[in-house]
């Protein structure tokens, strides 16, 4: 058997992850006070937003314990089941490679890893693939293979609404936060060789929309055969004007709807949306 495991930045919720048959291990994130919380589990997202807005300093996030991952491992060992995990990507977090040493310290050879270069909803999709291969009754390497090549068709674009959360959080230089940061101004971003990258710049969130959808364009057109995913911070409104580009203006099928969790939303902030998806010219 082949078990699928990722990391809860890509914001696959329990329920979620039952539903597809997959392991989520949580990031964790610290409160100014010592407060441990586990990303997905200990508080939902909405609740983790409400105690975000009154936090004086910005939480801090980490990875998991190589304990966590390393008991999962040896579980699928001694059952004689394939890993494939799927996680946030290496240049944003050490997750990665807190499993390579977790599978090391395990001593097991029945693990395949895949850096997904990217992060949230984007990570949600290489994971949601992969899901589908293994329905297919497709092989682990085969799986993998196919992952790695999907990833280079696999597009982030999302509004932020102040940038003071990635500066802090250290996901975003500071000079790039300022001229993104001007009076009126919506800063998107995206995923570029693993690292938040500014996107372009729009004015107010009428703006922010008609730039979004500008760049589904640019970044390769939404591949029909391929599921597309919209996410929000604070309210399902967020996406409604995305959720009726993609299915009205490009006739597409409704897309997945979730919300940015706990780790992700430390960086991100209150109010950030987005759309991840494969470009046109995937193929596999």
């Amino acid at each position: 058997m082949i078990r699928i495991l990722t990391d809860s930045a890509s914001d696959i919720l329990p329920g979620q992850a039952q539903e597809l048959g997959v392991t989520v291990i949580p990031l964790n994130v610290t409160f100014e006070d010592g407060t441990i919380v586990r990303d997905g589990v200990d508080l939902t997202p909405s609740e983790y937003y409400a105690s975000l807005s009154s936090c004086r300093k910005l939480p801090t996030t980490s990875q998991p314990s190589p304990e966590l991952f390393e008991t999962f491992f040896r579980e699928a060992a001694e059952a004689g089941d394939q890993v494939i995990g799927i996680f946030i990507s290496s240049q944003l977090s050490g997750t990665c490679q807190c499993a390579h040493l977790a599978a090391d310290l395990a001593d097991v050879e029945n693990v395949f890893f895949v850096d997904s270069e990217t992060v949230c909803l984007a990570e949600a999709l290489l994971v949601r693939l992969a899901v589908k291969l293994r329905a297919e009754g497709k092989a682990a390497e085969t799986i993998v293979a196919a992952l790695e090549e999907a990833k280079k068709h696999l597009h982030l674009i999302a509004a932020i609404d102040d940038l003071k959360y990635l500066r802090k959080g250290g996901r975003l230089p500071a000079a790039v936060a300022v001229a993104g940061g001007m009076l009126g101004i919506k800063p998107l971003i995206t995923i570029k060789e693993g690292k938040v990258s500014m996107a372009g710049k729009a004015r107010g969130l009428p703006g922010a929309y008609v730039t979004m959808f500008k760049k589904l364009e640019e970044m390769g057109g939404v591949h029909p055969g391929f599921d597309v995913v919209v996410a929000y911070s604070t309210s399902p409104k967020e996406v409604e004007p995305l959720q009726t580009f993609l299915t009205r203006n490009l006739n597409l099928p409704q897309p997945l709807v979730g919300q940015i969790g706990c780790v992700i939303g430390t960086h991100a902030g209150p109010g950030a949306f987005g759309v991840a998806f494969f470009d046109a010219e995937l193929s596999l």
